[in-house]
């Protein structure tokens, strides 16, 4: 069975073709509900919409963008517009209306921009100020909102519970039911009268309804679990400018006319002008489809909703929301495609396949045996031409019975099982500070061998602070010294220093709404500025006395950020650069000596610095260095910063604690298998030290940087990977390539953490994607899979918990089920073979399969997760779903419930002394309720697939004792109150007893199969 799964029923966890996903589904046969059964699976005719959609703007984009190129030849002839202001607009005291704004950036119309009077102009126009933003007021946004609609894209609408119930009716084998019961109606009241005749017919219906009102029931919670999620995982805030003051807002409160500020990593929350930036590279690849990144400046100022900052940062002015943009448009589509189906959801669809046709077989010749048993015995009276309405009903009961074994053989439950336990985690691992974005991830993470993680908030708490300082070569301890540390420094080595730290920096201190001083930004640029501000640096002033005139952002590639500005005195410019010690430090040929003076570099000096760089870094310190250059040959924006001839000013040290609890964790993912590896760009030493804490850096492990494993060949890679248990100094590429040899080469299932743009590719690659919640940017969690709400490694290793309660639960239940599918297929159709009637009903089928599909799914797949999980190694990538273990417990189960029944069937009358008319009836009621018992017992034991004791933690999951206790309540009634309607009668104290006993022995035996070795 498992390599017809893997041959036909085998998906990725991330990026699976359309061709897989298509072929699965044409490969399902025997599906009773169809809706149902495929809910939670992608919508491939709206993934098709949604490209063709992408097709469409990337067309439209390049038309405009000819369009705009050509305008620019004769823009200052531009005619004036018959653009007229509707009425309703001018009312409210604006002079643009929405579609105006919508049409000229979507279309980039550069003749339109100019005749409102370029970006300012329609600043004007939509009563915004470029510098104060909006106003507070309620009233004024409330207008505003009205006019111009809000920043929200449609979704489908919430179905009522009642669409589920209509939904659980669609099931085929339901409908037939419900057809055998009307005309068992029709037949009893006709033959038998009311309401004696229609007791058949009225049982079939009474199932019938319960088991679509639990399904619906089941159903309906897991869309709700669902939708709540998918609040979760939009929650997205931006920076944005509101009454003069820098606050954080949902991109769903934006309003036309807001400034938002952009940086490196973000989406861009609607359409759009860019008022002001610098080096802004656009990536428009989600809108458009289109991988060439474009750039954004004054001269092509269109920004549009969904497309991502590639690169620098800017202030935007909001033109367009919601479902006026193209996004909005493509974001309507998309959600309405789905979430791609999980591997094991697509594998449990086979089981159902293979077994709904094997359940199909059997169903055809059992009713094909009873209906030739009854001709028989009429052909031997002779009445095979007489029918009375009693064998009308007979036939009917057989194909209700031929019909239920189809209900009992199709294990529909078991891939919406997978959805069940899933929908549970989800939601179970949102209160454990981590989203999952894509369901597949849950159960990936379970098999996880590897997790490369980084360091800065994740291993440690992201909270910096600069405690040491080597400043014109002297070396400070800061944290003791505070402010009297301006008093060490020469006068214009401080100037130097705060114009440095203040102007070479992503980050602004601003006033709030308050009136309190607030540093926004990363935690390594809020505590350099935190250093300027304690050496009495002032950052408004500094930033009004400089005109900027070139920005290059950090990135991970380059490992520094830098700043070209032009002096007050003279117009002169000047160079400032900072970032990783040792690059910053090569880059430099002079520095500032003790005295404030720029002298060269020479060799004492260097080896100087550099022992200091190691000397803070051996006590786990983040590093920077900055410099500066005074560009005596004048400076083009359009060029690059330099790269070398810098003077040093002075290096700092930066603390970043390790959070609490992460050494526990990571010695907990040993001992389950998984290697921890941590792969930072800090220095080396930083790093070695950090990880030597955590527990990561071990005797026989191997800290490398990232430049050195670059120029290893293949070879060498295979002997090093299993060793590298740090990489220090890596670009993205390097973690990328990490990944990929060891997803490829080591066939490992790795899990991978990021938080910047440069992540994504890593992001991408890993089986399981881990962004951060707090210090990722938007890029990073939209190719993540899985976003750790407080960037805390411990939360990882929860994730992993999870995950492999996910999987172990599925299990559990695939075992449950298949061992009832077994025994409930094989005692009808041999019964039926050798007795010519059938033991168990059509009604008392649909219990036993309500016991085991939807009650069975609640009750084990949502077994919440213990410590046990993390002392057994994963599964890995080749791990069979069906274990020879589970395998081992199926058929020793089956065999015993199977010898049983089948004892009692051919001894059971006599054992219990059961003669007369309704001796029949009580012993197919004693067989019913021996058979409900075991499942009960059976469910049990089905709680450890390998562990003896069952109980263990059996109350924590109060969903598991509910059901059991449903069940054997509702046991009760059916036997003993409901025996018109569900063919059984009453049994006495000895036969409940037995009945127990019977179930009880099934757990002895469980556990004695579990001693087989296999």
């Amino acid at each position: 069975m498992e390599s017809y799964l893997n041959q036909n029923f085998d998906v990725k966890a991330k990026h699976s073709s359309e061709e897989a996903l298509e072929k699965w589904r044409n490969l399902c046969g025997v599906v009773k509900n169809p809706k149902r059964r495929f809910r939670f699976t992608a919508n491939l005719s709206k993934r098709y919409e949604a490209a063709a959609m992408r097709r469409t703007n990337q067309e439209k984009l390049r038309i405009a963008v000819l369009v705009s190129k050509a305008a620019f030849q004769f823009i200052s002839g531009v005619a004036p517009s018959d653009y007229t202001v509707p009425e309703e607009v001018k009312a409210a005291g604006f002079d643009i209306c929405a579609d105006e704004l919508g049409s000229m950036v979507e279309s980039h119309d550069v003749k339109k921009l100019k005749f409102h009077g370029g970006v300012d102009g329609l600043a004007g126009k939509l009563k915004a100020s470029p510098t104060e933003g909006l106003s507070t007021d309620a009233a004024h946004l409330s207008q505003r909102q009205d006019l111009f609609g809000i920043n929200k894209f449609a979704e489908s609408e919430l179905k009522s519970f009642w669409v589920f119930v209509w939904e659980a009716l669609q099931d085929m084998t339901l409908m037939i039911l419900g057809v055998c019961a009307f005309v068992s109606l029709i037949v009893g009241i006709a033959t038998e009268g009311w309401p004696k005749g229609s007791h058949d017919g009225l049982g079939i219906v009474a199932s019938i309804l319960l088991v679509v009102f639990v399904t619906a029931t089941s159903d309906y919670r897991q869309s709700l679990q669902f939708r709540d999620l998918d609040k979760e995982k939009k929650k997205i805030t931006v920076q944005v400018t509101r009454s003069g003051f820098r606050q954080k807002l949902s991109i769903y409160d934006l309003l036309p006319g807001d400034i938002v500020h952009l940086a490196i990593g973000d989406q861009v929350p609607a359409d759009g002008l860019f008022l002001s930036g610098f080096s802004v590279v656009i990536d428009e690849s989600s809108l458009t489809g289109e991988s060439e990144p474009v750039m954004v400046n004054a001269q092509n100022p269109f920004l549009l909703s969904g497309t991502k900052v590639q690169d620098g940062s800017c202030k935007m002015l909001i033109t367009t929301v919601g479902m006026r943009t193209q996004w909005g448009k493509l974001m309507a589509t998309l959600t309405e495609g789905g979430d791609d189906e999980t591997p094991l959801q697509v594998k449990l669809n086979g089981v159902a396949t293979i077994i709904g046709k094997i359940g199909l077989f059997f169903a055809v010749v059992t009713f094909a045996v009873l209906v030739q048993g009854m001709f028989m015995r009429k052909l031997s009276t002779g009445t095979h031409w007489i029918w009375s309405g009693d064998e009308a009903l007979e036939l009917l009961e057989y194909f209700a019975i031929a019909v239920t074994i189809v209900v009992v053989a199709v294990p529909e439950g078991l891939p919406l099982a997978v959805t069940l336990s899933l929908a549970f985690a989800m939601k179970k691992m949102m209160n454990d500070k981590a989203l999952v974005r894509h369901l597949a991830a849950c159960e990936t993470m379970g098999s996880a061998t590897t997790i490369c993680s980084d360091k800065t908030g994740t291993l440690t708490t992201n909270h910096m602070t600069v405690v040491k300082s080597c400043i014109c070569m002297n070396v400070q301890d800061v944290a003791n010294k505070g402010s009297s540390l301006q008093s060490e420094i020469p006068e214009s080595a401080l100037k130097l220093l705060i114009q440095s730290i203040f102007n070479n920096t992503g980050g602004e201190v601003v006033v709030n709404k308050h009136g309190k001083t607030e540093i926004l930004g990363t935690p390594t640029e809020t505590a350099i500025l935190e250093l300027g501000l304690s050496l009495g640096g002032n950052f408004q002033e500094e930033r009004k006395s400089y005109k900027v005139i070139k920005v290059e952002p950090f990135n991970s590639t380059k490992k520094r950020m830098g700043v070209v500005i032009e002096l007050p005195e003279g117009g002169s410019l000047r160079a400032h650069t900072k970032g990783a010690s040792e690059i910053v430090l090569a880059a430099c040929d002079k520095v500032v000596n003790s005295s404030g003076e720029v002298v060269p570099l020479d060799e004492e000096s260097i080896k100087y610095l550099n022992v200091t760089i190691n000397e803070f870094a051996n006590e786990a310190l983040r590093t920077l260095c900055l410099a500066y250059m005074d560009l005596e040959n004048g400076f083009s924006p359009d060029e690059a910063i330099p790269a070398s001839g810098f003077t040093c000013v002075g290096i700092v040290g930066i603390k970043d604690p390790v959070r609490p609890g992460v050494k526990e964790s990571v010695e907990l993912c040993r001992r389950a298998g998984i290697t921890v590896r941590m792969v930072t760009g800090d220095n080396i030493n930083t790093a070695k030290a950090i990880a030597r804490e955590c527990g990561i850096l071990t005797d026989d492990g191997i800290a490398i940087e990232g430049p050195v494993f670059r120029e290893k060949s293949q070879e060498e890679l295979l002997e090093l990977i299993p060793k590298i248990q740090v990489m220090a100094r890596s670009s993205p590429m390097d973690k990328h390539t990490l990944v990929k040899q060891l997803r490829t080469t080591f066939d490992e299932v790795v899990a991978v953490t990021g938080d910047g743009t440069n992540d994504a590719p890593a992001l991408h690659e890993a089986d399981i994607g881990l962004a951060m919640g707090i210090a990722g940017t938007e890029v990073a969690k939209e190719s993540a899979d899985v976003i750790i709400l407080d960037d805390n490694f411990s939360t990882i290793v929860t994730v992993a918990k999870w995950g492999r309660s996910v999987y172990i639960n599925i299990q559990k239940f695939v075992q449950f089920q298949l061992t009832v599918n077994v025994v409930a297929l094989i005692v009808n159709f041999s019964s039926a073979c050798l007795t010519g009637s059938a033991p168990l009903t059509a009604v008392q089928l649909l219990w036993v399969n309500m016991i085991m599909d939807t009650l069975g799914a609640l009750a084990l797949a949502t077994e919440p997760p213990n410590n046990e999980l993390m002392k057994r190694l994963p599964v890995g990538r080749r791990g069979n779903f069906i274990t020879n273990a589970m395998w081992r417990n199926i058929l020793g189960q089956s065999v015993y419930q199977f010898i049983v029944i089948w004892f009692l069937q051919a001894k059971g009358k006599s054992m219990f002394g059961l003669d007369g008319p309704d001796s029949t009836l009580m012993l197919n009621t004693l067989i019913f309720n021996c058979f409900v018992f075991c499942q009960v017992f059976n469910e049990i034991s089905s709680r450890e697939m390998e562990e003896i004791d069952v109980f263990k933690g059996i109350l924590d999951n109060y969903v598991f004792v509910v059901v059991i206790g449903a069940t054997v309540f509702f046991q009760i009634i059916i036997i003993e109150f409901l025996g018109t309607f569900a063919s059984t009668t009453p049994l006495t104290i000895v036969q409940w007893i037995f009945s127990i006993i019977i179930g009880f022995l099934g757990m002895p035996i469980a556990a004695g199969l579990k001693m087989i070795p296999v």
